[in-house]
């Protein structure tokens, strides 16, 4: 009964002596095989890589901070003591702080000559500024050289931790900026648009930072 269902079989197998090998059917061989490798290899590789993705967003409502945005600033003025300088703070809906010093770090630089100011507070979602300047201090410098070093500046969470963050230096844009090259006596203003933003991770924790751009004028 076998041999009569055996006769049937379309596929039949040629007997091991009547092949032979060729240097062509083995290229062939190893091509296919490492082809079908590669694919194996290239579809694990994105199986187990994360996606990131990108979605856009009127607001973000959900952050608790729909009316106020965290700043953190890392700044060196070079030739200004700390004693005369200070961070001001105002904006349309009528805030006017000057000398800002809640989170306030200050560390002399440049044998005393200069100071590191490293501070955190938090802004309204309005338009308005933040400055450093001398306006707090009852007396004022000699000279009023605003050169500095900007070290840090951030706005909203802080991304530190998180890799794989495309753009990651959209985030900090301004970081390592050196404004030493300017005459002195001059004024420097930046002009900064900022975007908020949510990012997630796989363990599904949320960031809240901000994206900005610049023009240095």
């Amino acid at each position: 009964m076998s041999d009569k269902a055996r006769g049937f079989d379309i596929y039949r197998k040629i007997p091991k002596d009547l092949t032979q090998p060729t240097t062509t059917g083995a290229a062939i061989s190893i091509i296919c095989v490492s082809f079908i490798s590669i694919l194996i290899f290239i579809e694990l590789y994105y199986f187990i890589t994360p996606e990131v993705v990108s979605e856009l967003f009127v607001d973000i409502p959900e952050s608790g901070q729909a009316d106020r945005i965290p700043v953190h600033i890392d700044i060196s003025v070079l030739n200004i003591a700390c004693q005369y300088v200070g961070i001001d703070i105002q904006d349309d809906l009528g805030r006017h702080e000057v000398g800002f010093i809640d989170n306030t770090l200050k560390t002399p630089e440049n044998n005393g000559l200069g100071c590191r100011i490293n501070a955190s507070f938090k802004i309204n979602r309005v338009p308005g500024n933040f400055h450093i300047s001398t306006h707090s201090s009852n007396i004022q410098p000699e000279y009023g050289d605003m050169k500095h070093v900007i070290h840090e500046l951030t706005f909203g969470d802080s991304i530190k931790g998180f890799r794989r963050i495309p753009n990651r230096k959209a985030f900090h844009p301004l970081r390592r900026f050196n404004n030493t090259n300017r005459p002195s006596h001059i004024s420097h203003d930046y002009l900064m648009k900022i975007v908020p933003t949510i990012y997630e991770d796989l363990g599904y924790v949320r960031r809240y930072p901000y994206q900005f751009t610049f023009v240095y004028r």
